[in-house]
């Protein structure tokens, strides 16, 4: 490819990571990339992401720079595009790296783990998904919004604001922090949010040469998860403060499974389905548990938390 690929990537050390990651693929292919940093409302914005329109904050920006033509490729967490709006018009998934770690992670000040922190310990996180779920699993701690990138969070946990952080295993692993993990939880316990662990590249639908580029870095099986995840999660039409969670796996046999949840805002009420699917429909699989959960009461569950 002779054109220099230009990355949008956000700008905080964790996405920086990813993109320069992503640039390593392009050079081992021998193409030239540099990086387009964009600083998104969400980074820009530390009160609550509702007010902001929720995860799309993260991605309006660097969309719009696809759009524009001013980059050619955007590297995004998954789990930060919305699930419940299609694609913007004009953009399209060029392709997703190999799954990383889903687990989230316990980084404490003490060095307990969770179960051993006293009572009214606080915990900071702004994460509804994370905050239902220690709520139900862990109701003598204290909850606290806390927001910001990982570097930012773990120095708020050394000057003595929060006693605990919760954080995703991957994204440790990525910024070089994966020392301060104190336990990892288990999937029973802190289900992840769709889309954990995976970087997806983004570029405009008729930029063929891009596509033809990034489908070298595609990973199928992963591609497989997530569309059986964002399936599920278009089915729910959640809105930014609903904690849904889940997560797909290829089974020993072949078969995709996936788990899907979805919790009240203080964890008190819970609805869960697992179901099983073939590879070849793994957005068939993704309706049906979405439907499942919304037959058992989702839509009431959802609704009922402000936005």
């Amino acid at each position: 490819m002779s054109r220099v690929i230009r990355i949008a990537t956000r700008s905080s050390p964790m996405a920086l990571a990813q993109a320069e990651q992503v640039a390593g693929l392009l050079a081992a292919a021998g193409a030239e990339s540099e990086l387009v940093k964009v600083t998104t409302a969400g980074d820009r914005w530390m009160g609550d992401l509702s007010k902001l329109g929720g995860k799309g904050a993260f991605v309006k920006e660097i969309d719009r720079a696809l759009l524009d033509r001013e980059a050619d490729l955007a590297v995004h967490c998954l789990k930060d595009i919305p699930g419940d709006i299609p694609v913007p018009e004009g953009l399209a998934f060029a392709g997703y790296l190999p799954r990383d770690d889903i687990h989230d992670a316990v980084i404490s000040r003490s060095g307990a783990p969770l179960a051993e922190l006293p009572a009214g310990a606080v915990v900071g996180t702004s994460s509804v998904r994370r905050t239902a779920q220690l709520l139900l699993h862990y109701p003598h701690l204290t909850v606290k919004p806390l927001r910001g990138n990982v570097n930012t969070r773990l120095a708020r946990l050394e000057d003595g604001y929060v006693d605990v952080l919760i954080a995703a295993v991957s994204g440790l692993h990525r910024v070089g922090r994966a020392d301060s993990i104190t336990e990892t939880l288990d999937l029973e316990t802190m289900c992840p949010p769709i889309g954990a662990g995976i970087i997806a590249l983004h570029c405009r639908a008729d930029d063929t040469e891009m596509l033809d580029l990034a489908k070298r870095f595609d990973h199928p099986e992963t591609r497989r998860l997530a569309d059986a995840e964002r399936a599920m999660l278009h089915a729910l039409q959640g809105h930014c403060n609903s904690p849904i969670a889940g997560f797909a796996r290829t089974e020993p046999t072949g078969r995709l499974t996936l788990y899907g949840k979805v919790f009240s805002a203080d964890g008190s009420r819970w609805l869960d389905s697992h179901q099983w699917g073939v590879p070849e429909e793994p957005q068939a699989l993704g309706f049906f548990v979405g439907a499942d959960l919304l037959r058992q009461g989702a839509r009431a569950i959802i609704d009922a938390i402000p936005h």
